[in-house]
């Protein structure tokens, strides 16, 4: 049976279709739904594997990137996303919807409401666009595993630096296993320094994932890595897919087991 996965849609999102070609290209089966069918009744979470929140500019990031649409996760589809949750299925959040997971409580401890951290301004004051590296590290996350080189994914935005309230509970999120990805540089070596770190996030910080490893959620774009040719060296280097197709691969993977 193939796997079917939820794309929510809500206005200012303009990565879901993106997001749907690396769940077809993945093996899954991709519905883009818009956030008021879910509210309204008409569709219900239930009926899917996994929820995947794309990126964009959700309702046009007003009171913060991602703020608007995580109100409506909390406050207007909040029993459905705990239901969603509890019975064990996966989510994936993307740039603004990493933003999205974060300003609801679902990451880093996967309870909503209880917001714990946040994603703020780059370092560098501006939006960011290019190509990074990621590594992916000892991680609990289902949609990292076996990715043991580096991969290389766009990123694009201007809120994406991972904050918590102190050092210690970012060493923590280490210590658990739930620093799901990190920048690095030319040597491998996890950064913090610009350009290799577009946002200037601790400790190379690009995502995360709850104690679980069921729901994740990342700043750079796996859905615009799809292809060999959308790299920028594709004629000069020989690849056999997109780098950032593994992480759809992963989740397909994972949730056809459950």
């Amino acid at each position: 049976m193939i796997p079917r996965v939820i794309i929510v849609r809500a206005a200012g999102i303009n990565r879901d279709g993106d997001a749907a070609r690396a769940v077809t290209m993945a093996g899954g089966s991709p519905d883009i739904v818009h956030i008021g069918r879910i509210i309204d009744g008409s569709v219900s979470l239930q009926d899917y594997a996994m929820l995947i929140v794309p990126g964009g500019f959700s309702y046009g990031d007003h009171l913060g990137a991602g703020a608007m649409l995580a109100v409506d996760m909390v406050h207007r589809l909040g029993d459905e996303v705990r239901r969603f949750v509890e019975d064990g299925r996966a989510v994936l959040g993307i740039c603004n919807g990493f933003q999205v997971l974060v300003k609801s409580g679902l990451l880093p401890g996967a309870t909503l409401a209880q917001r714990s951290a946040s994603l703020t301004h780059n370092a560098s004051g501006r939006f960011e666009c290019r190509w990074v590296r990621l590594a992916a590290g000892a991680t609990r996350s289902v949609f990292t595993q076996g990715i043991d080189q580096p991969i290389e994914v766009p990123v694009a935005h201007g809120e994406g630096r991972f904050v918590m309230q102190s050092d210690a509970q970012l060493e923590a999120l280490a210590a658990n296993g739930q620093v799901a990805f990190r920048y690095i540089d030319s040597d491998g070596q996890p950064t913090e320094a610009h350009p290799a770190n577009p946002n200037g996030s601790r400790h190379g910080i690009a995502a995360i994932c709850d104690e679980s490893g069921r729901i994740m959620g990342m700043m750079p774009h796996p859905e615009n890595a799809l292809t060999p040719w959308q790299h920028p060296r594709w004629t000069r280097e020989s690849r056999q897919q997109g780098d950032g197709l593994v992480v759809f691969q992963n989740g397909i993977s994972w949730i056809k087991h459950i």
